[in-house]
């Protein structure tokens, strides 16, 4: 690695260039943090303790909240304390760390989603088969698959980008090392990295997209036809708003960083989308759960009593 660059730490530059917001945005996005610590937290304790949360739907909820306590700590630690001070570096292997972490976790979420709504598809159309079909074996390889799927997506990026010779500037314009702006850094030809990141990242992100909308298709078509009543319809969509809701939160961004050109990207733009999917929508999760979901309310409240 210290053979191909002469780059030995990269500089954040942060959120934005505007010194005087820095206090504000540590506050806001401290405060984030620490609902989506306390809040997935709190989610993942539940379903760990509570023997009633200990069925497919939840195993996979608390999968969801260990990935998104996970997911913010690899990049807003690190925000934070740049927010703060005036020495913005990282070293090259810690960006390189830094973005293959981001990616695994990231990715794993994206497939993450569709098994939830597989879930839901077999709860609402198959309920008689629902306990044969989701069992435990089958919940653990799936999680299992799709954490290594995970892991190797993101191996792939962190390898062919370490490969790459920086010979400066050592500047991203980003608050974390992500594969874009370090492209922008590097010398030499990245057509195949940006191939690897429009193909295999394209198609981590769309396949899991396209599994979880057909899902949503084959429960609204099957509640359709079976029952022809749209109370009954709006019943059983109504357990599946929260995953709905988190799949449009996480979806949209990256689907709209990752899949468009590079050369129609505005670093400004990739910041702002960034912060959504990366420290909005993990401290969104557990309150979506939490608000919508009874027995979610129920297990918290049965705890806050006994603790009381």
């Amino acid at each position: 690695m210290s053979n191909q660059t002469s780059v030995t730490e990269f500089l954040l530059l942060g959120v934005t260039d505007i010194q005087e917001l820095n206090p504000i945005l540590f506050v806001i996005f401290f405060t984030i943090y620490f609902v989506n610590i306390t809040g997935n937290g709190a989610i993942l304790m539940i379903v760990i303790l509570d023997p009633r949360l200990h069925s497919p739907m939840y195993f996979f909820l608390g999968n969801l909240a260990c990935l998104d306590i996970c997911f913010s700590t690899v990049t807003l630690p690190k925000m934070l304390q740049n927010l703060l001070s005036t020495n913005k570096a990282i070293s090259f292997l810690g960006c390189i760390t830094q973005l293959h972490f981001f990616h695994f976790l990231g990715s794993t979420e994206a497939m993450l989603l569709p098994v939830m709504a597989f879930d839901r598809f077999v709860a609402i159309c198959r309920p008689l088969h629902y306990s044969v079909i989701m069992n435990h074996q089958l919940c653990i390889h799936m999680t299992v698959t799709i954490w290594t799927v995970g892991f190797f997506h993101a191996l792939l990026h962190s390898v062919m980008t370490s490969r790459l010779s920086f010979c400066g500037p050592n500047h991203v314009h980003h608050f974390f090392c992500d594969i874009k702006p370090l492209l922008d850094l590097a010398c030499g030809n990245t057509e195949l990295n940006l191939w690897l990141l429009n193909t295999v990242t394209g198609t981590i992100a769309l396949t899991p997209f396209f599994l979880t909308f057909l899902s949503y298709f084959y429960i609204i078509t099957y509640l359709f036809l079976k029952t022809r009543s749209c109370s009954m319809l709006h019943k059983a969509l109504s357990t599946c708003a929260s995953h709905f809701m988190v799949v449009v939160l996480l979806y949209v961004p990256v689907l709209f960083t990752y899949i468009r050109p590079a050369s129609g990207s505005s670093l400004d733009q990739d910041r702002i989308i960034a912060i959504m999917y990366s420290v909005v929508t993990p401290a969104l999760n557990p309150l979506i759960y939490t608000l919508r979901n009874k027995e979610v309310r129920s297990a918290l409240n049965r705890k806050v009593r006994r603790w009381l």
